[in-house]
């Protein structure tokens, strides 16, 4: 079985077009949860409503729900999929066809639903297999045996945490980078000024790999998205 795991916080106007998109090409070993933190809206309830199963998470923090969701899950793949992210047809077949041929872990390509150029290189530069530009936007699948043996995402890191898991995953196995791309919302890098936010994140994708401290860069990100 694939588990599709969606971190969520009030989600509820977005969700039900991602849900629906995921069942319409629905496959019989796969099961799709939603780890919601708390969401003031109707997030859960729509979860359920789609057919999803909902885990209640008390602490918000995209690293803590994924492990939450990851533990509550039933496959030996766990797939990790953002709430304004989808998948590329047949994602399930190529993600499960990827782990036969040897991969414990891996993502698909990226592109935005926007065509800005900066957007447009952006995602051009995500078939590269380089961890500076591997990004949680990208979705990620993994091996149950493998993500447990790495100990899952790092629950103390706020930002950068998809980072992070990226290089303990490549010890533990092969990490592909699938031809095919996700597609994601461009709306926080219209809200903030595409421009403004990619170079933001380039600093604080450097700054990360420099050693700052993640209280430091939790301050810079909300400085940077301020929508």
């Amino acid at each position: 079985m694939v588990s599709i795991i969606i971190p969520t916080y009030n989600e509820a106007a977005g969700l039900p077009a991602l849900l629906q998109y995921l069942r319409a090409g629905a496959d019989p070993a796969m099961e799709v949860v939603v780890a919601d933190a708390g969401s003031a809206d109707a997030t859960a309830a729509v979860a359920r409503q789609h057919g999803a199963r909902v885990v209640a998470c008390p602490q918000r923090g995209r690293a803590i729900q994924l492990n939450q969701g990851a533990a509550a899950a039933s496959g030996a793949i766990l797939y990790f999929l953002h709430a304004d992210t989808y998948p590329p047809p047949g994602f399930v077949a190529a993600i499960r066809a990827a782990v036969a041929s040897g991969a414990g872990s891996g993502c698909f390509r990226l592109r935005f639903d926007h065509s800005h150029w900066l957007l447009r290189l952006s995602g051009w530069c995500t078939r590269f297999d380089v961890d500076i530009i591997r990004f949680g936007d990208q979705s990620l699948f993994v091996r149950r045996e493998v993500f447990e043996r790495v100990g899952g995402f790092r629950p103390e890191l706020l930002v950068m945490e998809d980072q992070e898991i990226v290089g303990r995953l490549r010890r533990h196995g092969s990490f592909r980078v699938l031809p095919a791309s996700v597609t994601t919302s461009a709306r926080k890098y219209l809200q903030n000024g595409v421009v403004r936010l990619q170079a933001g994140f380039t600093l604080l994708t450097l700054l990360y790999r420099l050693g700052v401290p993640q209280a430091r860069l939790v301050r810079l990100y909300r400085r940077l998205v301020t929508s």
